[in-house]
């Protein structure tokens, strides 16, 4: 059964959604009436659904990052630094490079070149 939907919880789902849009080129979807907005992957990879978070709820206590996969991460950094997403350093492992970052609800996101590594 494959994963389809992630779910985060955000304190401002509409500027939560806007960053994925433009960073990550996801598509919002609402219905007229829903409480969620659905973030459609353009590439096939999983949708992510953004819900208001409860009064409660503390934003980045989760213990999920989300992974793009990107074949180049330091052009990928690059271009969101233009658009005002700053990466910290970029990290070698195993074969691949990846850098972290934080989303508007502080939540943890990367971008790692791991998909497309060459196995030996």
């Amino acid at each position: 059964m494959p994963l389809n939907r992630l779910m985060i919880y955000a304190r401002n789902v509409e500027e939560t959604a806007q960053f994925y849009e433009r960073h990550f080129s996801f598509k919002a979807m609402q219905l007229p009436g829903d409480r969620i907005i659905e973030l459609i992957a353009q590439d096939g990879g999983a949708n992510i659904m953004l819900h208001e978070a409860a009064k409660g709820q503390r934003s980045g206590q989760s213990v999920i990052k989300l992974v793009f996969d990107v074949k180049d991460v330091e052009a990928f950094r690059v271009q969101c630094g233009k658009a005002g997403l700053k990466f910290g350093p970029i990290h070698e492992a195993d074969g691949y490079l990846f850098a972290n970052a934080k989303d508007p609800c502080q939540n943890s996101i990367q971008v790692s070149s791991r998909a497309f590594r060459i196995d030996c």
